[in-house]
């Protein structure tokens, strides 16, 4: 199986992509400061999916698992920021949270298999 072939690593892409879409439509101010954070921790999502899979040992991509893990729920925070601060729609909010929900279901069984392998 290729990296690319893998459905967390595929959705978490998307969901960058989407949330990319987002914040480089905002006014300087609100991409500098909380768009920047978003972005930086949604793409970081698919990155340490990404960097878990070209490790060696499966206890070495369980953290790199981890650290996406992580990454998702700083992402939802950012969101959460998004709308409260008006810059984004609750029904997009809803929409990615529960796009975030399900790769974060994924995310917990791919760790959860990766651990009997390291028993």
């Amino acid at each position: 199986m290729k990296l690319d072939d893998l459905e967390i690593y595929k959705r978490a892409m998307d969901l960058g992509e989407e949330v990319w879409e987002i914040a480089v439509k905002w006014q300087y101010f609100e991409k500098n400061n909380i768009g920047s954070q978003l972005v930086r921790s949604c793409d970081s999502i698919a990155a340490n999916i990404s960097e878990g899979w070209g490790r060696r040992t499966y206890r070495e991509n369980r953290n790199f698992l981890y650290i996406a893990r992580g990454s998702l729920f700083e992402t939802k925070t950012w969101l959460t920021k998004a709308v409260n601060r008006k810059l984004l729609e609750k029904e997009h909010f809803e929409k990615l949270a529960n796009d975030m929900n399900i790769l974060g279901i994924k995310l917990n069984n791919f760790i959860n298999t990766n651990e009997r392998k390291i028993s």
